[in-house]
């Protein structure tokens, strides 16, 4: 039995499949956040794969492929990301369940020694979809109000690991990202 949710991976996967036999067609970015929105405001099968860690945001995978990755993050209250980069990959998020705050910083080439400052800070209600990639800028993303939030995040293609930032010195390390899950099976 398919559900709305297998129905938006191969929409997905459809898109995906067209930008690759035709890169630098318009319309891809929009393609894409207009099906995520869709999906964050009228469905809710994803609600199973809804997993979250005591201490920390929880990644979990919903699919990857070849030409892209799908994760449900849920932010307990008061979790965070790290500032950081995207690995050269276009990355949307769409808000599930409750608020998330988005703080954008400098971008990778613009990081210099010293505290990195937000540039500009947004909070999405459900439904709502930001875009970033590392051209833009850096990022970090976190639960707003206080109060716990889940978010779908859509990376162009898989990545296994990315460069954090550290706020106070803009010193740049290495991290090696995890699943908490995978379609609902904790790993």
């Amino acid at each position: 039995m398919s559900t709305p949710l297998d129905a938006l991976i191969v929409d997905l996967r459809r898109v995906f499949e067209e930008r690759a036999l035709a890169p630098g067609a318009g319309g891809y970015g929009k393609q894409i956040a207009d099906l995520l929105a869709a999906y964050a405001r009228d469905h809710d099968d994803w609600r199973r794969y809804a997993l979250f860690a005591e201490d920390t945001y929880a990644r979990n995978r919903l699919a990857r492929e070849e030409g892209f990755e799908l994760l449900l993050l849920c932010w307990g209250e008061g979790q965070e990301s790290p500032i950081h980069n995207h690995e050269g990959q276009d990355c949307w998020m769409a808000v599930m369940d409750g608020h998330v705050e988005e703080l954008r910083y400098c971008t990778p080439e613009e990081v210099v020694p010293g505290p990195l400052v937000p540039r500009e800070a947004k909070t999405f209600p459900r439904g709502g979809v930001a875009f970033i990639r590392d051209e833009i800028g850096l990022h970090l993303v976190r639960s707003a109000n206080d109060a716990p939030a889940i978010s779908l995040h859509l990376y162009a293609a898989p990545y296994s690991h990315c460069n954090v930032y550290c706020p106070e010195t803009g010193r740049v390390t290495r991290k090696r990202l995890g699943d908490h899950s995978v379609r609902g099976v904790l790993v």
